[in-house]
């Protein structure tokens, strides 16, 4: 049997002189342009990127409509052109914060940075002893899944706040349509 094909024990540290590779996760209802900024500027620190696709178990709600597929989907065709390998990896939710990073780690391929600008993400990494670095925000009034999702429901103008990739994905799946009828009340 050849070496490195059996199981053998998961480590998540990256050794000297290996290749920096970096973890960024979100939710990404929908993935926008402010996720794009934050990828392109992590991407001249990292030599791989893992893109953890949060709440990957939750779809059509208000705050969830899109499926982790579809998600990764979005995420795959608006960074085609990237230069570093890019990892997408769905991520269900655990009900406890405590054991979130273990789960993660477990999920996905070794990393040795954590990028994120969420306090609780950051507090549950750097308990666990992991190098958290915050990226900054992108036009983030403007650029939030929460207003996105809001002018899909009211009919404005969505689609300039999203790469036209994951523009062109949201109609294949006929995403305003599905978020319109979940906003809908009795």
């Amino acid at each position: 049997m050849k070496r490195g094909l059996v199981c053998e024990p998961e480590v998540h540290e990256m050794s000297h002189g290996s290749k920096r590779r970096g973890l960024y996760v979100g939710r990404f209802q929908p993935y926008h342009n402010g996720h794009n900024a934050v990828i392109d500027s992590i991407a001249h620190d990292v030599d791989e990127l893992i893109i953890g696709i949060g709440s990957a178990e939750i779809s059509h709600d208000l705050r969830h409509p899109f499926t982790a597929g579809e998600r990764v989907l979005m995420i795959s065709r608006a960074l085609k052109n990237i230069d570093i390998p890019i990892y997408i990896i769905p991520l269900e939710d655990v009900k406890r914060n405590a054991l979130w990073v273990s789960h993660v780690k477990s999920m996905t391929p070794p990393f040795d940075t954590v990028y994120t600008s969420n306090p609780l993400v950051i507090q549950l990494f750097r308990e666990a002893g992991i190098t958290v670095t915050s990226p900054p925000m992108y036009q983030r009034e403007m650029l939030s899944g929460t207003s996105i999702r809001a002018r899909m429901i009211a009919g404005e103008n969505w689609d300039e706040c999203v790469p036209p990739e994951v523009a062109d994905v949201i109609r294949e799946i006929h995403g305003i349509d599905r978020i319109r009828q979940i906003a809908k009340t009795d």
